[in-house]
């Protein structure tokens, strides 16, 4: 027969220490770390095909094909989609430096600035498609300018995204942790796991903007 336990017993309640508590919230922080450094690599990998492809077909040449007339996409579209980049990269970077200041409210004027900023840029990539003196097969430059765009537009979608989802995230914790010192200064695991995501998210900004510098040389000035 098996035991049974008396009607007042009962099963002891699981409780973790304030030790295993740390070790977890530590770990948290490590795979938000990692995976935002991770993010920024798969990418990085896929803008580095792109890249050689780009090299390669100008290199080839074949029959005279990678760039006939020296044709160029629109280069006052795709001055302004640099300046827009540029420009929300430069407004996230500012608004982390502010918010390790102290000034929470500095960098959520930032960061929506800069959404909106991405959002034109973005918008103005997938206009510019619909503008282009060549079709998309018609030679090696066409067919990786094609590819650019809309990985670029991708991009910068992306990082728009995860911005304002922080943005969003704020505004819901901030009267949360408001009384312990804010989303800069708080010490509950809401807010220091909020500050390493705010991390990862400026240094793929910090990549978004050498992609558009980079990019922007190739299709553009070389």
């Amino acid at each position: 027969m098996t035991d049974r336990l008396a009607p007042d017993e009962s099963f002891p309640a699981l409780r973790e220490t304030p030790e295993e508590i740390a070790y977890e919230l530590r770990s948290h922080e490590g795979a938000l770390w990692t995976g935002s450094r991770m993010f920024i690599g798969i990418w990085a990998f896929a803008f580095a095909a792109l890249g050689f492809v780009y090299f390669y077909l100008r290199s080839a040449n074949n029959e005279g094909l990678w760039r006939p007339h020296h044709i160029t996409a629109p280069t006052a579209a795709g001055a302004a989609i640099f300046a827009f980049s540029i420009a929300a990269a430069f407004l996230a970077a500012y608004g982390l430096w502010r918010f390790r200041a102290g000034s929470a409210l500095d960098w959520e004027v930032a960061g929506w600035t800069a959404v909106f900023c991405t959002l034109v840029a973005a918008g103005l990539q997938i206009w510019q498609l619909t503008i282009l003196p060549f079709a998309p097969g018609a030679n090696g430059y066409a067919s990786c300018f094609i590819g650019w765009a809309g990985m670029n537009a991708a991009l910068l979608l992306a990082g728009a995204y995860w911005l304002e989802t922080l943005l969003a995230r704020h505004l819901r914790l901030r009267r949360a942790i408001a009384e312990d010192g804010g989303a800069v200064r708080s010490a509950l695991p809401a807010a220091r796991l909020f500050r390493v995501n705010l991390e990862g998210c400026t240094y793929f900004w910090v990549f978004i903007a050498g992609v558009a510098l980079l990019f922007w040389a190739l299709f553009y000035v070389v």
